[in-house]
């Protein structure tokens, strides 16, 4: 397994991750946010390579005092595996490795927030259909200080 940045030659294969988790986890609708995402948003963004398939994906925006994690999916077939814990870990110790942010926050839906609860975000706030009819908003923090 490898971790690497994301290039412009992956747009179609990270599109395909999405696909593949819709919609046990996201909204059709929010394809167009994502490829808005990928082509002007993007700051950090990562995929995790497996014998030269691309199996998952997820990024990193920052705001002054926050890191922001964005866009996690991992190809159904490997879920369970490990491969989005690795990833998350990939990108908290990349997130460390700028000594700049106090907090980490995640926006995701109750279809995915026991997996950020597991490693240690804490809820703020529940947001109903915000994402689209059926998806919450799940607004989730995590104190840099515990990285």
């Amino acid at each position: 397994m490898n971790i690497r940045p994301y290039h412009s030659a992956d747009f179609q294969k990270v599109l395909v991750l999405f696909d593949l988790n819709t919609p046990q986890y996201f909204a059709e609708s929010e394809k167009a946010d994502l490829e808005e995402y990928l082509q002007q948003k993007r700051e950090d963004y990562f995929v995790v390579e497996e014998n030269g398939e691309i199996i998952g994906a997820g990024g990193i925006n920052y705001d002054p005092d926050r890191a922001v994690i964005s866009w996690d999916f991992i190809h159904p077939d490997w879920q369970g595996k490990g491969i989005g814990r690795t990833l998350m870990d990939f990108r908290l110790a990349h997130i460390r490795s700028q000594k700049q942010y106090e907090k980490v926050i995640v926006r995701t839906s109750q279809l995915a927030y026991g997996y950020y609860e597991k490693m240690d975000f804490n809820l703020l706030e529940v947001k109903k259909d915000y994402w689209a009819k059926g998806f919450d908003l799940y607004f989730m923090e995590q104190d840099n200080k515990k990285l």
